[in-house]
């Protein structure tokens, strides 16, 4: 496949057309056709006739677009963050076009309104693209088909496709896709209720191992992220904000900034109370990034940090510990706790997470360019584009189609790209520049102490029992959580469903809820609530097996009961959960891991599982701990059932790159405060896993007949229970407080 990095073109006026137009086919110069599909409500204009008036072009261009030169190019809609899908929803289409795809081109799709959302979160690409982009393929196949019908004078039934030609078997006649594209330009449109799928035994590209597309010029330093940016004239700027949320600006040094080598200007933006928007703060201008930050080194700013105060990680775990003993609000009552209590052996522990920075390999930052016209053009790594343009007209002032939105590469989201300060930074600094286009950059800094949603730290404090027959009886868990600047509701990211596991899994089940106030912003981090609940629950669950004398896999298979579905609880609009997918799994992963055979001492096994994102996942960790607690995790096995795999290659990549990424947060990161201020700086007090410390890896799917659900969440959540369990079958260290290094694993 070829992909191509250029921009969609402008959206143009919409008109209303019919049914028969929901598709439409176009000829480019020459012949040719362009194949889209439209959504209800929207409408694509048409542009004059060709010269021999059977083609008409759309604008903006659709899905799939074919020329007679064969030249085959898909769409690429939504933003590309490493998760892969610039590649796995192209080969959706190209599956159900059956187009060779080593020889397709990939078109990245700016942000238009033709090709229904696009945004990168929530594992939800491919859910919620599989079936449109087949029918894309599927019809635009039909019509191919039909063309080469017209033009040999044969039936349709004895045609056939592969790798982007037509064949007539019975008399070896072959055209290519180009060779028929002029023709098909100009046929009906059917009835999507006569396009046929193909059965999943006849793919040929969907489930196979495709590298990526991008893979070329990343590894050969192309410039594709949203750092690499280069326009004609471009300056460059930094930005800086209070370190304490909600800060505002009293004053700077201006004068002394601007007269710096390279400075062309300093300015303090008012800003706005948005803390996933344009905060207050002071930027710089300058004729190179080094020039902007060496300014900004020098920059000193009065700040109002009255807010701080209160807010620091020890107020915060002084305060959690308070309300434990103060009791919270009753969110889930079943059954009755206190009597299962006190006929079962119970166990008690309190268990915490922290707050976590994203820690995006590349730094936020977005190049502007404001036009004469009053609008602005961008060039942003946003996963929420459409957010971002509607917080930029809204910030500023300017009429939403008045904002361009190109999608370059990301270098890493994780979420933090949900959110879209630095682009509404970007467009403030560049309305300022006298039409010189700007590329703002944040230092690394900068992205440590300015997560606009963090991932929220946690408490729990739990009690559980089991029975005589060594069965899980009882649980209660008391949850505090943070809530933004009150105390009513839990801010982003910080909630924990009624229906969380156990619940609905056992007869007696209780949670209480406290909120305590922060002033640190919170949100989605990958797997979203699912990173820290599932360490808290599966580690627990583990430590009531081993009250219990049971093996931690029988106990879990045991907990899960019979197969079923579990349908929501009234009220909750989570998704059902399938007992059956997630006890295969766990099988699955426990039978690929050698579970039941025998390790040294100091050595063990941990197994973990969680439903998060509609994917059911289990994982086996296998680690080393010498007597000194020098920690060495060998092995991660995973078990996933997310429906069928789209792109092999990147599936593992998915699930290795949550295995990795699961295991440093674990293990070594904590973002902490200090009167309202982030502590941690930079990778040296925020460190990742490096390559020796990397685990190996076996990824095992269950290729299940369900729909199709992502992979960029489902696995994430699982790493740090299945390894901290896997400690405490090594060394009977249990870890209740998260990262790992904050236990002295240490044993004799």
């Amino acid at each position: 496949m070829k992909p191509t990095p250029s921009p969609s073109p402008s959206l143009a006026a919409s008109a209303a057309f019919s049914r028969r137009d929901f598709l439409r086919v176009t000829a480019l110069s020459g012949g040719g056709f362009m194949l889209g599909l439209a959504l209800p409500g929207e409408a694509w204009a048409q542009a004059a006739p060709a010269l021999d008036d059977t083609a008409k072009i759309f604008t903006p261009g659709p899905f799939i677009k074919i020329t007679p030169q064969n030249i085959i190019t898909i769409l690429a809609k939504n933003p590309e963050t490493g998760q892969g899908v610039r590649t796995s929803l192209p080969m959706i289409v190209a599956e159900e076009l059956d187009a060779d795809f080593s020889k397709v081109v990939i078109e990245q799709a700016g942000l238009r309104g033709d090709v229904g959302a696009q945004f990168a979160g929530g594992s939800r690409s491919t859910p919620d693209n599989y079936l449109l982009l087949r029918r894309a393929g599927a019809t635009a196949r039909a019509m191919l088909l039909a063309a080469a019908a017209q033009t040999w004078q044969v039936r349709v039934e004895e045609l056939s496709t592969d790798k982007g030609e037509v064949i007539h078997a019975a008399t070896g006649r072959r055209l290519t896709y180009g060779a028929l594209a002029t023709t098909a330009a100009t046929l009906p449109i059917p009835d999507e209720r006569d396009i046929k799928l193909k059965s999943e035994s006849e793919f040929k590209i969907l489930g196979a191992r495709v590298g990526g597309v991008d893979n070329p010029a990343i590894v050969t330093g192309r410039a594709l992220f949203g750092i690499d940016q280069r326009l004609p004239g471009m300056v460059y700027a930094a930005y800086e904000k209070c370190p304490v949320y909600g800060g505002k600006v009293l004053g700077a040094n201006l004068a002394h900034i601007k007269g710096l080598p390279g400075v062309r200007d300093a300015f303090i933006v008012e800003g706005t109370d948005n803390l996933s928007g344009l905060l207050p703060g002071v930027a710089i201008i300058a004729e190179s990034t080094w020039a902007a930050f060496s300014a900004k080194r020098q920059l000193q700013v009065e700040w109002d940090e009255s807010a701080g105060p209160g807010h620091s990680s020890a107020d915060y775990a002084a305060r959690a510990a308070l309300a434990a003993k103060a009791g919270g609000k009753r969110v889930r009552n079943d059954g009755d706790v206190a009597t299962a209590f006190a006929a079962g052996k119970l166990v008690e522990a309190a268990y915490s997470y922290p707050f976590l920075n994203h820690a995006t390999l590349e730094p936020q930052g977005c190049t502007a360019w404001a036009k004469e016209d009053g609008g602005i053009e961008f060039w942003t790594t946003s996963q929420t584009p459409g957010a971002g343009q509607q917080l930029v007209a809204d910030t500023l002032k300017i009429p939403k189609e008045k904002l361009k939105l190109n999608l370059v590469r990301a270098g890493g989201g994780f979420g933090r790209r949900l959110a879209n300060d630095y682009m509404v930074e970007a467009a403030a600094i560049a309305l300022r520049t006298g039409g010189a286009p700007v590329k703002l950059t944040w230092t690394r800094e900068d992205d440590m102490r300015h997560d606009c949603h963090h991932r929220p730290a946690g408490y729990h404090f739990l009690k559980g029992a089991v029975d005589a027959a060594g069965k899980l009886s009882a649980w209660h868990n008391h949850f505090v959580t943070f809530g933004l600047r009150n105390t009513e509701r839990p801010s982003s990211g910080a909630t924990l469903s009624p229906d969380e596991l156990p619940a609905r899994f056992i007869p007696n089940y209780r949670l209480e809820q406290s909120i305590l106030s922060t002033i640190v912003p919170t949100g989605p981090m990958r797997a979203p609530g699912s990173n820290g609940l599932a360490f808290v629950m599966q580690s627990f669950i583990d430590e009531l097996a081993h009250a219990a004398g049971r093996d931690p896999v029988e106990f879990r298979l045991e907990l899960l009961g019979d197969d079923r579905v579990v349908p929501p609880s009234p009220g909750q609009r989570g998704a059902p959960y399938d007992a059956g997918r997630m006890k295969a799994v766990v099988r699955l992963a426990a039978e690929k891991a050698g579970w039941s055979g025998p390790l040294p001492r100091g050595e063990g096994r941990g197994i973990a599982f969680h439903f998060s994102h509609s994917g059911y996942v289990a994982m086996v960790a296998e680690v080393a701990v010498t007597p000194a607690g020098v920690l060495r995790v060998r092995r991660v096995t995973a078990a996933v059932d997310v429906g069928p795999i789209i792109n092999l290659s990147g599936a593992e990549n998915q699930i290795q790159g949550s295995i990795i990424d699961g295991l440093s947060t674990a293990w070594l990161q904590e973002l902490t405060f200090d009167r309202g201020r982030a502590v941690q700086s930079n990778f040296h007090d925020y460190p990742l896993l490096r390559s020796p410390e990397t685990p190996a890896m076996s990824v095992n799917f269950i290729q299940s007949k369900n729909p199709p659900t992502g992979l960029g969440e489902p696995g994430y959540p699982v790493v740090p229970p299945a390894i901290c369990n896997a400690i405490f079958a090594a060394t009977g260290r249990r870890i209740r407080q998260l990262p790992i290094s904050r236990t002295d694993l240490q044993w004799s």
